[in-house]
């Protein structure tokens, strides 16, 4: 009896080393960048949302579920945000969400590493690999328990059937640099 009651504390201790977290749409952004002509222009996408499950004790056995909603982009002007959203650019009536899910994660010190993943754009599935950091963890002012998490990446647009960067001299580049700055409140 005694050995089993340590068995149950050691499992009750293992399943709540875990934690989960539902990405705050509020605080959570997904800002891009890409060349235009002979500059850069960019913007962000507010409307995001999905799950982390953050192990505290060895971060390499968390996850990140990630939803991103294209509809949302915003690059601070209305008619180019309608543009983008075209059939030849992003195509978002066909094509609206991005998602993210991550299959593994390194961490030497538990606060910053890399997560790899697959992630599924304009319908194609590639895996990808982002430098990670967590901000921090901690109250709100709602009384609520956060965690901060900034992750980044660059795709080759034309790695997800996109073309208009491949031509020479095309107006918009090929590579799309990612930022990932999220929020996540505890459940």
């Amino acid at each position: 009896m005694k050995y089993l009651s340590y068995f149950l504390i050691l499992i009750s201790f293992s399943v709540d080393a875990k934690e989960r977290y539902n990405i705050d749409p509020e605080h959570s952004f997904s800002n891009w960048k890409i060349r235009h002509t002979v500059s850069m222009t960019s913007g962000t996408v507010s409307d995001m949302s999905g799950i982390i499950i953050i192990d505290r004790n060895d971060i390499q056995k968390s996850e990140i579920n990630i939803e991103i909603n294209l509809l949302g982009i915003n690059s601070n002007h209305k008619k180019r945000d309608s543009h983008i959203k075209e059939k030849k650019f992003l195509d978002t009536d066909n094509f609206s969400k991005i998602t993210f899910k991550s299959n593994e994660i390194k961490s030497d010190n538990n606060n910053s590493g890399t997560i790899k993943g697959l992630i599924n754009l304009h319908g194609v599935v590639k895996e990808i690999s982002m430098p990670f950091k967590v901000l921090g963890y901690g109250g709100d002012p709602w009384g609520g328990h956060r965690i901060g998490i900034q992750a980044n990446t660059t795709i080759k647009a034309s790695d997800f059937g996109y073309t208009w960067g491949e031509k020479p001299n095309s107006s918009l580049g090929n590579k799309v640099t990612l930022e990932f700055l999220i929020e996540g409140i505890r459940q």
